[in-house]
């Protein structure tokens, strides 16, 4: 089998996450409690390098920050799909690395959030290895 198509499906997945992290995590409907706390989020100012802020300020910029790393995980998931063995070979720590960031992404999403998004952190974990096992062969 080819890595290339384990990192064109790690892509797929990575992209397929991004938009359901996008629009899910300001989500709160069926959430007990949950509006309660986004109000107080939203109602909790204070400067910071003066800046005015909210607490839902981070918030928000930290759920971007994961949609726009899913993103640049897609698109080097992609890019490595096309790179050939012979390159893929040289890029240890590139293919390697991109695994064990996910491995972390795994154990994170199924210590602290649900279902949905260990689903995915799995199934591009498991891509991400079998590609970079594949790369490492000639």
């Amino acid at each position: 089998m080819s890595p290339s198509l384990f990192y064109r499906i790690a892509a797929i997945l990575l992209v397929l996450f991004a938009i359901g992290h996008t629009l899910g995590f300001r989500q709160t409907k069926g959430m007990t409690g949950a509006d309660s706390v986004v109000s107080l989020m939203k109602s909790a100012h204070f400067t910071v390098q003066g800046f005015q802020r909210v607490y839902y300020d981070f918030f928000l910029g930290f759920g971007f920050f994961v949609t726009a790393f899913l993103l640049f995980s897609a698109l080097l998931s992609w890019q490595l799909g096309s790179v050939s063995r012979d390159v893929l070979v040289q890029l240890p720590l590139v293919t390697w690395g991109l695994a064990i960031c996910f491995a972390a992404v795994m154990t994170l999403s199924w210590s602290y959030f649900f279902v949905a998004p260990g689903i995915f952190s799995t199934l591009v974990f498991a891509c991400l290895v079998v590609a970079a096992g594949l790369s490492g062969r000639r």
